[in-house]
């Protein structure tokens, strides 16, 4: 009995794992936008390193316990063009230097037009990404790490807030028209 249980459970968190990573692509797709150098980042996961924000959001009566918050359905992401670093994520975290009266200045919301891109690759088909905007005031560094299956791990080092990560995937970037943007 005890040989069933144990087949139910692992067949329950196999079929669970595959639902979690619906949005995976294969080696090819993955080194053809690596390539390219144009892709979107869909962030589904925030990960604070602050635990005060942690704290607060798991004593929200009735919230389950989490170290990660859900963002899925939300549109956050970033998109890398050729000229264009358009970024759109949330924060959660302590802000050292606040700013009063703009609400825009509390995520990070930015469109670069001046940036730094350098690109490694490591073992196992994972690419590394550290990109620097020239012409953001509180962003230093955004690294991404691409996995082989298209999953992604982004982490954003500011000059005046703590560090925070994302999880989620990348995608093919839909370029817009003119006529698409009116």
């Amino acid at each position: 009995m005890k040989k069933y249980i144990v087949f139910i459970l692992m067949f329950g968190f196999i079929l669970n794992y595959q639902h979690m990573n619906g949005q995976k692509m294969t080696q090819v797709q993955t080194d053809a936008l690596i390539n390219s150098d144009e892709f979107s980042f869909h962030a589904e996961r925030a990960n604070p390193t602050n635990y005060d924000v942690i704290n607060i959001a798991n004593s929200l009566p009735n919230a389950p316990a989490m170290r990660m918050f859900q963002l899925q359905g939300q549109g956050y992401g970033f998109s890398i063009k050729k000229n264009e670093l358009e970024v759109v994520l949330p924060y959660f975290g302590r802000v050292f230097n606040p700013t009063y009266g703009n609400s825009n200045n509390n995520s990070y919301r930015f469109t670069s037009k001046d940036f730094k891109i350098e690109k490694t690759q490591k073992k196992k088909g994972k690419w590394v990404y550290r990109i620097q905007p020239k012409d953001v005031n509180n962003v230093s560094d955004i690294y991404i790490e691409v996995f082989k299956d298209g999953g992604a791990l982004v982490s954003v080092k500011s000059n005046d807030r703590q560090p925070i990560s994302y999880d989620g995937y990348i995608s093919k970037t839909e370029i817009e028209t003119e006529k698409e943007k009116l």
